[in-house]
């Protein structure tokens, strides 16, 4: 069975202050002067605040604004969603908790941020588990495969997973060579979110982990801590570590997933209408998302090339075998197989 861990009611002084903060002004204003907010009955307008870790020119924030213009015009204004970019609600943990506590309607958060509430969320974590973003988002959307893993957190968390938006295939790139197969990385230092599942996902891609915030690596690759990192091509391009690690080897060995979560009451207090108009411009929002993602990454391409940097093939089958293996190690209860397996079936 599946272990849950309920949200932490200490991480706190800084959620509390941020939920009284979100409260105090009482969501934004309606055409008839009235407050929205998840309090407010859809009768008289409801704003939904959407908390977004990303900058206005980001696909997600593009694509969350227009599900929000759509939302209202499909609704006659009863609903609304205001998206907050760039962490002006808090960082995604404290949003989680925002979230839970009904002080902020909706966040997007990553997958990592849900598997410390349901370790099943690590699945769709693993390494190799997506071929492409197509899969990805074929098996994200299918209710059959995720529908209880989505609805898991309900009960403990007053929180609903309403589906996801693709961070796109990552691989990695390197301050010195392109690199083939894993013997390539072999004394290299390669930067990884700290969790155990990408240290040994930087194992099996033949590198040394280290762990390391992401606003330092642009500096460690150019003071020679970092050997490589990896990351897909929009933040290699956005943050400008092609000047520093120009050397971009396509390993494709995760593709990553943010998730759209929703406090569960106020996802219960629309009409039956109201929810199918939610559900369908929330369908047409990733859709239009992951069209944003492929733009956004064929321009970072052409960018970081015009900028000096090389993209080379690898290896895939070296690369593919020590990287599967991660699922053997790190699933650890039959839902999480049941999990993998429809994941996997599904790019057959």
């Amino acid at each position: 069975m599946m272990r849950k861990k309920t949200l932490s009611m200490v991480a706190l002084a800084g959620a509390t202050a941020l939920t009284l903060a979100a409260c105090g002004g009482g969501g934004d204003a309606t055409d008839d002067g009235t407050a929205g907010g998840g309090e407010t009955g859809a009768a008289d307008g409801t704003t939904m605040r959407l908390s977004l870790n990303q900058t206005e020119e980001h696909p997600s924030f593009i694509a969350l604004d227009n599900f929000g213009e759509r939302l209202s015009e499909a609704t006659d204004g009863r609903w609304d969603i205001e998206v907050y970019p760039n962490e002006v609600l808090g960082a995604q943990q404290e949003s989680l908790q925002l979230v839970s506590e009904g002080g902020v309607e909706m966040a997007i958060v990553s997958g990592t941020q849900l598997e410390n509430l349901n370790e099943d969320f690590l699945v769709f974590n693993l390494p190799k588990v997506f071929d492409d973003v197509e899969h990805q988002m074929s098996v994200v959307h299918d209710q059959e495969i995720v529908g209880d893993l989505y609805s898991s957190l309900e009960e403990s968390d007053n929180l609903t997973v309403l589906g996801g938006f693709t961070q796109g295939a990552r691989s990695v790139y390197t301050t010195s060579t392109a690199v083939e197969t894993p013997a390539d990385m072999a004394g290299m230092n390669l930067r990884v979110q700290e969790s155990d599942l990408h240290i040994a996902m930087a194992e099996a891609l033949g590198a040394s982990a280290t762990p390391m915030a992401f606003g330092e690596v642009y500096t460690a690759l150019q003071s020679g801590v970092l050997d490589a990192g990896e990351n897909n091509e929009v933040s290699y391009w956005t943050q400008k570590h092609f000047e520093v690690a120009p050397y971009w080897s396509y390993t494709n060995h995760l593709v990553g997933l943010d998730y759209l979560i929703i406090n569960s009451d106020v996802l219960a207090s629309m009409s039956e209408e109201d929810r199918a108009a939610f559900d369908e411009e929330w369908t047409a929002a990733y859709e239009e998302h992951t069209q944003l993602w492929d733009e956004a990454t064929q321009d970072a391409i052409e960018q970081a090339t015009a900028g000096g940097a090389t993209f080379s093939e690898v290896d895939e089958e070296a690369f593919a075998e020590p990287l599967l293996a991660l699922a053997d190690q790190f699933i650890n209860n039959d839902v999480q197989q049941a999990l993998y397996d429809a994941a996997r079936a599904a790019a057959e």
